[in-house]
């Protein structure tokens, strides 16, 4: 810490003129000592921390420079394939041998076992890991180990994983990115980047010879390119000696290829390109404006003080862009102007605008004069401050909860350091400097960086749409002529308004606590107010930056009438939109200035919601809010006509989208279209009306009486009692007691079993599977749904995805409900090729028939079993846990944090249980089995 100090001194001294020998800010970032740091002879790099939180936890990552920008034109997309290998078969973990191995101690596959592949490096984690149990360091650096030299290979996986990459490429081949891989081709002219984008060639995946995979794997994973992590509650000293002795001893490759860098050409004239697709649901224009990124040999302190520049220029552009759409009409859906990451090596400005359905022209037009505004006329002083204000204040948040940041996010860090070379800096030294180094920045500053990103070199105009005949799209020509109008134009410089912080004016009365309880199971307490409010405070530290805050009150949407479902079913869209008091949107944003604070109101079917979250220095700030959105709630004629028109212009062309398609089919099929059922289109929102939200929100958020207010954080039982009494002690209470109406919303009885056709430009089939069953709400019952969903997982997985090739994945989801009616559900949903959809929809049913008749295998159910007890421990250790907790228990009258209701079920969990349980849900329930797939052209 005096180091840091000592260093922020200096670059203050200078900054202000009294030391010229030498720019202290051009010195490299100190790196966080608490980080062990080293080469192996072979080339290995390795980063080893010890990270308290959370106890007994630890994640290991092996780091990869390798992407498929390596690719020969005949290994397109073995850089991803390669990357699913290594989790079939290694030289001490064959065949699944990995994911067997870490499931067994809870670790769950997808979620802790896990990797990546890009265009530039391809990243293996084991997150997570509970290395309480002996033996498991051991086996994590044994899995690095063998991903790093000793992948095996075989014929019979890569054969068998060729189906699995080709449903990946199904899965994922949206008009998203079609069009991706049209502009990119102009976007960056020139580069290799336009022959690859790592899914790859579905014909090289098919095909290639398996020397072509191993040639891939021999050139390019090898010890001088890779780098691995271990983060998490270890002793550092051991760790590294186990590093050392391991992985010493893979032998260095001899004569290897160059690792080469891959280079963006320049374009002096400006490009353009349109791109069009026939289930693109909106219309877009891009420009791009492309730049060298700092070199990372010389991203040292200066290199942090321009990134603090561009976070600074980033939230002033935010908030003008969300000013602007919150007046009259918007002339766009959504606006931004950003600088940022690009590919490798290189930064863009990015000024984009979603347009409304043949609008391109107006919407281009917009965003540009915003950002010709700034290269004219640079940013205000005042927004300058506002911004320096917010990033202290979320740099401060971080800074205080220092000791809870997780093992990933330090591993992460670890992989930003070797691949770019970005600083790897303590968050004591991130504090010290962000505070030494903003008073040093200027508003001229950071308006001339604006100026100096908005160059006339390297500028891409992307313009992305549906295609269909009546479509209007931005043209070359127009796109040129609007940038030379607005460039050569008068524009006026933005003016900002002044707004107060005071949100509430008026001494509040208040009103005491009259009754006190006490609720040892949670360590918590229960006020009753003298106005009827039920409080109930927990003290919890697990955040310690953070006091997070739910009110919750029976009656929800099922308490409006049918005509006004539309309304109530927007509402929690619009009143964030409205702002609070006098305060509209923006005034409310620029008044919070400084203040790390948030509520939110939400009306669900059955329940209205506040939930909150602040810094405990905040706290007032988030109670104030509280007691305006009860008494003195927004609605703004102004924000909800220009919200209203962007959702319309959104939703104008979602009919051509097969995901929206299928959606709505199954919402209207699982309600047997009743009329409570909406669709998001644009007849229904001609259906609302800012009276009718007006009018639900003033009926259902009010009443202090009928709300229970539960407060979890860092702050002492006193101040959240005085809090509580001066504030919720002031809302209105009403008499009456409320609760939801049932409306009999319900699916259809028996089987219902249908193939639907739908527009889509990929040959895909979509299956669905739902499950419905009126089951018990107990801890037993829905903790036997959760572990039969995690044994389906393993099923699946094993059977659909491995075997079969069949698809990416099964998703399994499941929910029980216990109001308005008590039942369970399960949905099981992939997407396949359609030749194929009938035999693995089959398998689906096959595997839940097994285990209703067999009950599942011993090692499936102990998995499931621990990886439930794993994440249980991991979430206890977290605010919002203990909110839910305590939720759970005033609405459904049981502790669900209470080991009877929670571990001794799990760990006395028989096959047998399982089986039954398995048995009355299946034997009972009503099937919805739909399969969309691709209309034939």
């Amino acid at each position: 810490m005096i180091k840091f100090r000592l260093i922020l001194i200096i670059v203050l001294l200078q900054v202000s003129g009294m030391v010229f020998s030498q720019n202290p800010l051009n010195q490299p970032a100190p790196t966080d000592p608490a980080f062990r740091i080293g080469k192996l002879a072979n080339g290995i790099t390795y980063y080893i921390r010890h990270n308290e939180e959370p106890k007994e936890r630890a994640s290991f990552y092996i780091i990869q420079n390798v992407g498929a920008l390596l690719e020969n034109d005949d290994q397109n997309g073995l850089a991803h394939f390669l990357e699913h290998m290594a989790f079939n078969g290694t030289e001490h973990f064959p065949g699944k041998g990995i994911i067997n191995t870490l499931e067994k101690h809870g670790v769950q596959f997808g979620r802790n076992i896990n990797a990546y592949t890009s265009f530039d490096e391809t990243v293996y984690n084991l997150s997570d890991i509970p290395i309480k149990h002996e033996g498991l360091v051991d086996t994590c650096l044994l899995v690095l180990n063998d991903w790093a030299d000793y992948l095996l290979l075989t014929d019979e996986e890569i054969d068998a994983e060729r189906g699995v990459i080709n449903e990946e490429w199904r899965t994922g081949q949206n008009a998203d990115r079609r069009m991706f891989n049209q502009y990119v081709k102009v976007l960056l002219q020139g580069s290799k980047y336009t022959q690859r984008d790592v899914i790859g060639s579905m014909d090289v995946v098919k095909n290639f010879k398996y020397k072509t995979l191993r040639d891939f794997y021999h050139d390019w994973y090898r010890s001088d390119l890779q780098a691995i992590a271990i983060v998490g509650d270890i002793d550092v000293d051991v760790v590294e000696q186990k590093v050392k002795a391991l992985f010493s001893g893979i032998e260095t490759v001899q004569n290897p290829p160059k690792r080469e860098f891959y280079e963006v050409p320049d374009n002096k004239e400006p490009l353009y390109v349109l791109t069009t697709d026939k289930e693109a649901s909106s219309y877009e224009v891009n420009l791009y404006i492309k730049h060298k990124a700092t070199p990372p040999a010389e991203k040292n302190m200066n290199y942090l003080r321009e990134k603090t520049i561009q976070a600074l220029f980033g939230m002033m552009t935010r908030d003008r862009i969300s000013e602007l759409l919150q007046k009259g009409v918007p002339p766009f859906v959504m606006g931004s102007i950003s600088y940022s990451g690009f590919v490798d090596g290189y930064e863009v400005l990015n000024i984009e605008a979603t347009a409304k359905p043949n609008e391109d022209e107006i919407a281009f037009k917009t965003i540009f004069t915003e950002a010709q505004r700034i290269n004219k006329h640079g940013f205000t002083s005042v927004e300058l401050d506002r911004a320096k204000t917010n990033y202290l204040t979320s740099l401060e948040s971080r800074y205080k909860q220092r000791d809870k940041i997780s093992n990933d996010v330090y591993a992460r860090d670890c992989k930003s350091n070797y691949i770019g070379n970005e600083p790897l800096t303590s968050i004591d030294f991130d504090w010290e400097f962000a505070q030494a180094i903003l008073p040093t920045i200027s508003v001229e500053e950071v308006s001339a960086h604006a100026k100096q990103w908005m160059t006339p070199e390297n500028r891409v105009v992307v313009v992305m749409g549906p295609d269909k005949p009546e479509a209007k799209h931005l043209s070359k020509e127009q796109a040129f002529a609007i940038i030379n109008e607005v460039e050569n134009s008068p524009i006026e410089p933005y003016t900002d308004q002044v707004v107060s912080s005071n949100l509430i004016s008026k001494e509040l009365k208040g009103s005491k606590v009259k009754s006190t309880r006490q609720l040892p199971e949670f360590n918590a307490v229960e006020w009753t107010l003298g106005n009827e409010a039920k409080v109930v405070f927990r003290q919890a530290d697990y955040e310690k930056d953070q006091v997070s805050l739910v009110a919750v009150s029976k009656g929800g949407s099922s308490k409006v009438n049918n005509d006004k479902v539309a309304s109530a079913m927007m509402l929690n869209q619009f009143m964030g939109a409205f702002g609070v008091g006098e305060y509209d949107a923006t005034a409310l944003k620029k008044a919070l200035t400084g203040k790390k604070v948030s509520l939110n109101v939400s009306l669900s079917d059955l329940n209205e919601t506040f939930s909150g979250s602040a810094t405990p220095k905040d706290f007032e700030t988030m109670m104030q809010l509280l007691y305006l959105q009860f008494e003195n709630p927004r609605f703004d004629k102004e924000a909800y006509e220009a919200l209203l028109g962007r959702y319309k212009a959104y939703l104008a062309n979602m009919a051509n989208n097969p995901q929206k398609i299928m959606s709505d089919s199954l919402s209207l099929i699982m309600t047997c279209k009743n009329p409570r059922t909406k669709l998001m289109t644009p007849q229904m929102l001609d259906e609302i009306s800012l009276d009718q939200i007006e009018g639900i929100y003033k009926d259902r958020f009010v009443d202090a009486g009928d709300f229970t207010y539960f407060i979890v954080g860092n702050i002492d039982e006193a101040t959240a009692k005085t809090m509580a009494e001066k504030y919720i002690g002031s809302l209105t209470n009403l008499p009456r007691k409320e609760t939801w109406i049932d409306r009999n919303v319900e699916g259809p009885k028996g089987k219902t079993v249908r193939e639907i056709e739908i527009p889509q430009e990929t040959k895909k089939a979509t299956v669905i599977v739902n499950f419905d069953t009126k089951m018990d709400f107990t801890p037993e019952q829905n903790l036997l749904l959760s572990v039969f969903r995690d044994i389906l997982n393993f099923r699946y997985t094993e059977e659909i995805r491995e075997k079969e090739g069949g698809t990416y994945g099964v998703r399994v989801s499941t929910n029980s409900e216990k109001f308005p009616k008590a039942e369970k559900s399960l949905n099981l949903m992939f997407d396949t090729d359609p030749e194929k959809a009938q035999k693995l929809k089959s398998i689906v049913y096959q595997e839940i028939e097994k285990i209703a008749q067999n009950g599942p295998t011993a090692v499936d159910l102990d998995k499931a079993v621990k990886n439930l007890l794993k994440n249980r421990e991991q979430s206890k250790l977290h605010n919002n846990y203990w909110l839910q907790a305590l939720n759970t228990y005033y609405t459904y009258s049981y502790n669900p944090a209470a080991a009877e209701n929670y571990e001794n079920i799990l760990q006395k969990m028989t096959i047998a249980d399982v089986q039954q349980f398995v048995k009355s849900l299946t034997s009972k329930a009503d099937v919805v089995d739909l399969i969309f797939k691709a209309k034939p052209e």
